[in-house]
């Protein structure tokens, strides 16, 4: 179940990450994207750590 939720967390970060960025330029929402999705992997490990082990 980390995996999944892992995968579901990178997803939303992403997403969020680039639609912020993205009201700057390309390049910002490449590197806001990137920095969700890895925000977004570790809350995804932490809610399946803390509700499903």
């Amino acid at each position: 179940m980390g995996k999944v939720l892992s995968f579901v967390g990178a997803t939303i970060g992403s997403y969020a990450g680039w639609a912020l960025g993205a009201t700057v330029g390309f390049y910002t929402a490449f590197m806001v994207s990137m920095v969700g999705t890895g925000i977004g992997i570790y809350f995804g490990r932490q809610l399946a750590r803390n509700y499903f082990e």
